[in-house]
C-alpha cells in the first residue's frame, strides 16, 4: 500500500466535481438537509446492528460508505460557505503541516468493528445534535455571519472524527471509496470500458450494428410476439406469462438494451447464437445458461420497478438504490464492471423502446455497440 495520504482539501476538490446539489438551488439548505439525512444513516446502521447482530452482515461496509457519505456533504457545505474543509479542522486536530492530511486527523489504524460500542452510540447521538442545530438555522443567517458557520462546521467535524475513531473506520477510507462511488454514477468522465469481447473472433462477437425487428401476431385469440433478424426469425414467440396483461412480451427489448450499451447479454448471445466457444471458460461462465437466467432476473426487477413509474416516462435519471441492485445480480460475472452511470443509460433505453413497443405493438431496434446506443423506429406495415 503507497505511503501517500490525501489531504482534506484534494478530497473536497474531488467531491465538488461530483456536486449536483448547486444544480438545484445555490443555498446551503439542500446540502445541509443531506448531511442531516446521512447522519441520520449512521444512526439507522448502528440500529440494525443492535437488533438484527447475526443476521445485518452487511454493517461493516454500510457504516464506511455512510461516514463518506456524511464527509461528502460536510466538504460540500463548506464549499458551498467559500470554506476549504481544512479550515474546518479545530486547534484540538489541527498539525503544524500547511495541507493537513486525513492521517493527520486519525493516526491510528482502523480495525474492524464487530459491533457498535456504547461510546460509538454517544458520539453519533452528539454528531445528530450538532447537525440538528445546523440544520434549525435560518440559512439566510449564515450569509452574514461565516465565522459562526465555521464554528458549527468545526464541531460537526470533530464529533465526526471522534464518532469514526470509535468504529474503527478511517476517515480516508471513507473519503477514498466515497469518490468512487460518486465517480461510479456520476463522472466527471463518460467513457465507457471495452466491449467484453473485443478481444474473440469476430464470429463471436455481439454486432457492432444490428437492427431487430419486433411485431405482434394474434393466434387463437392470444397475442404472441415476434422478432426478426436479417429475415430469419429469431428466439421463441412470446406471451405475457401473466394474469393480468402488462406488455412484457415485449420484454427482450431490455435484453437488447444490455447488449448495446453494456455490452453484455447473454440471452442475445444466445439468441443470436454467437456465444465465446474459443474460450471454454467464458463460454460456460459468462454465456452459458446461469448467466442467462442471472439476467433475465435483471430484466424482471427491473421492469417491475419500472411498470411502478409508467416505465420511467420523462425521466433522465434513476434511483441510485435501484442502480446498485440491478448490478449487484452481476456480481462475479463480467458486467459488474460495468459502471452504474452505464447501467442506467441501459435501463433507461430499454424502457423508452419498451414504452414505444406497447403504444405501438411493432418496432425496429437499431443497436449501435460502437456508440453504446439503441433507438427504435417506426416497423413498416
Amino acid at each position: 500500500m503507497s505511503d501517500y495520504s490525501m489531504t482534506l482539501d484534494e478530497y473536497q476538490s474531488l467531491a465538488v466535481k461530483t456536486d449536483r446539489t448547486n444544480l438545484v438551488t445555490s443555498r446551503l439548505s439542500l446540502p445541509i438537509l443531506g448531511l442531516f439525512g446521512e447522519t441520520g444513516s449512521l444512526l439507522s446502521e448502528v440500529k440494525k446492528k443492535q437488533r438484527d447482530s447475526q443476521s445485518y452482515d452487511t454493517y461493516e461496509n454500510g457504516v464506511v460508505e455512510e461516514f463518506g457519505d456524511t464527509l461528502w456533504y460536510l466538504a460540500i457545505i463548506a464549499h458551498h460557505a467559500n470554506l476549504r474543509l481544512s479550515d474546518l479542522v479545530s486547534e484540538n486536530n489541527r498539525t503544524a503541516a500547511l495541507h493537513i492530511r486525513f492521517v493527520n486527523l486519525q493516526p491510528q489504524a482502523g480495525l474492524p468493528l464487530s459491533a457498535p460500542s456504547t461510546a460509538f452510540e454517544r458520539t453519533l447521538l452528539k454528531l445528530a445534535t450538532a447537525v440538528g442545530k445546523l440544520a434549525g438555522n435560518d440559512m439566510d443567517d449564515f450569509q452574514n455571519s461565516t465565522l459562526s458557520l465555521r464554528d458549527m462546521l468545526s464541531g460537526v467535524l470533530d464529533t465526526l472524527i471522534d464518532a469514526a475513531n470509535e468504529a474503527g473506520v478511517t476517515l480516508e477510507d471513507a473519503a477514498i471509496r466515497n469518490i468512487e462511488k460518486a465517480q461510479d454514477r456520476w463522472p466527471t468522465n463518460r467513457t465507457p470500458p471495452p466491449l467484453f469481447d473485443i478481444d474473440f473472433p469476430q464470429e463471436e462477437q455481439l454486432p457492432r450494428q444490428l437492427e431487430i425487428e419486433i411485431f405482434e401476431r394474434e393466434s387463437a385469440g392470444k397475442m404472441y410476439v415476434y422478432q426478426r433478424c436479417r429475415g430469419v426469425n429469431i428466439g421463441d414467440r412470446l406471451t405475457d406469462n401473466n394474469v393480468v396483461e402488462d406488455f412484457y412480451r415485449f420484454h427482450d427489448v431490455f435484453h437488447y438494451a444490455y447488449a448495446a450499451v453494456l455490452g453484455w447479454s447473454p440471452v442475445t448471445r444466445a439468441l443470436l447464437k454467437l456465444k465465446r466457444k474459443s474460450k471454454t471458460k467464458i463460454d460456460d461462465g459468462e454465456d452459458g445458461a446461469r448467466a442467462g437466467i442471472i439476467e433475465e432476473g435483471v430484466v424482471a426487477y427491473v421492469f417491475s420497478r419500472a411498470k411502478e413509474h409508467n416505465f420511467f416516462e420523462g425521466r433522465n435519471e434513476l434511483d441510485f438504490t435501484m442502480l446498485k441492485v440491478a448490478r449487484s445480480f452481476v456480481k462475479g460475472f463480467e458486467a459488474e464492471n460495468c459502471p452504474l452511470w452505464l447501467w442506467e443509460e441501459a435501463i433507461l433505453k430499454g424502457n423508452a423502446a419498451f414504452r414505444f413497443l406497447q403504444m405501438k405493438r411493432r418496432g425496429l431496434l437499431v443497436l449501435d455497440l460502437d456508440k453504446r446506443d439503441m433507438i427504435v423506429q417506426e416497423l413498416p406495415l
